[in-house]
């Protein structure tokens, strides 16, 4: 399998995403990411650090470059204001300065601490990211989102920061628990419900090669996928139109996250769940057909993903969901199904038949 670029296009800050089946045994971070920096400092955590670090210094070292690390906590419990000091913190202890490249090798949570890390320290320093998770392979490295979690949401506070370039090695997927595996399958299901119609059929041909990890059809997953959120960010980069329509699921994901605690379930499996009850509005609504939910919910039954949201009951559900980033003017925004394949956004909806969808997560 040869390695796969894909450019996202914004003007000077363009930058390539380069996925490949093996990239840290190769030249291909050097050569094709055209990396300039002197001083990386990797940030990661006490998981992937010990697999990974080692090969990736290696790679970034050279005559007259320095590769440094800091570790922080695994887990989604840490994607907090404390955690971001402690970077703070070793950052001026290591006495980084504007051009100091910070290196995020680590799934999502390490992905959005360093990189708002990265957005913020000095006003801004150089970003690259590498993912070594499925979730964050097909999704959150990509894009410039970067965030920590407050007690009342998640992913609250944070900043729009593109990075200089994202490596995607699928090696580093064989690592992976099967339960944090099949959680990214969540985000992956999640591109062929808004957008590729044709991908979610190809998704249900091929998700037996997908758990088996096969590397022809991980990298065609993962190429459709970035390929898909390129085109998104391209449109709208800081989400005031079509990129909120890669929330589909997330908005009552999010509040069975923060309404379970941070880290009791994985976010692709909150993702899986909201995915099924904004499936569910949308049929009550007249849009999506019920064979076509009955497809998305067997695909996720077939990957192992949870199908039935978690009963914190309908009050609570609706407390959470009012803090959700998409609320404009006070007013909830939800991305619904017109058709797999077809997403879109309004705050103009029933709540009458929300309240119906959410009678089945009562207490």
């Amino acid at each position: 399998m040869k390695n796969r670029q894909i450019i996202v296009g914004l003007g000077s800050r363009s930058y390539p995403i380069i996925i490949g089946p093996d990239l840290f045994r190769s030249e291909a971070i050097v050569d094709e990411g055209d990396l300039r920096g002197r001083r990386y400092i990797v940030v990661t955590n006490d998981v992937v650090g010990p697999m990974y670090f080692s090969t990736v210094a290696e790679r970034l070292s050279s005559p007259g470059k320095s590769v440094e690390k800091i570790i922080i906590p695994d887990g989604e419990q840490f994607k907090s204001q404390e955690t971001l000091t402690s970077i703070y913190d070793q950052l001026i202890t290591k006495r980084a300065d504007r051009s100091t490249t910070i290196v995020a090798l680590g799934g999502g949570v390490v992905g959005d601490l360093a990189g708002f890390a990265a957005a913020t320290y000095q006003r801004g320093i150089p970003l690259i990211q590498i993912p070594t998770t499925l979730l964050a392979q097909v999704d959150s490295s990509v894009g410039g989102k970067t965030a920590i979690n407050h007690p009342a949401g998640k992913n609250m506070i944070g900043a729009f920061y593109q990075p200089q370039a994202v490596f995607i090695s699928l090696e580093m997927l064989g690592s992976l628990p099967d339960r944090e595996f099949k959680a990214g399958l969540a985000e992956v299901v999640k591109y062929g419900a808004i957008m590729d119609e044709a991908f979610f059929s190809w998704l249900e041909g091929n998700i037996q090669s997908l758990l088996a990890r096969d590397y022809e059809a991980l990298g065609y997953a993962v190429q459709q996928c970035c390929s898909n959120k390129a085109k998104i960010v391209e449109a709208d980069e800081t989400e005031s139109g079509s990129r909120a329509l890669l929330n589909f699921g997330h908005t009552f994901g999010h509040a069975i996250e923060a309404g379970l605690g941070y880290g009791k379930w994985l976010h692709g499996e909150a993702v899986a769940a909201g995915m099924m009850l904004a499936g569910r509005l949308s049929v009550l609504a007249g849009d999506l057909k019920q064979v076509e939910w009955d497809r998305l919910q067997q695909l996720l039954i077939e990957i192992g993903l949870p199908v039935d949201a978690p009963k914190l009951g309908r009050n609570r559900y609706l407390e959470l969901m009012g803090y959700d980033k998409k609320v404009l003017d006070g007013k909830l925004r939800l991305v619904l199904l017109r058709k797999l394949g077809e997403a879109y956004v309004t705050s103009d909806f029933s709540k009458e038949l929300l309240v119906e969808v959410l009678s089945g997560v009562e207490q």
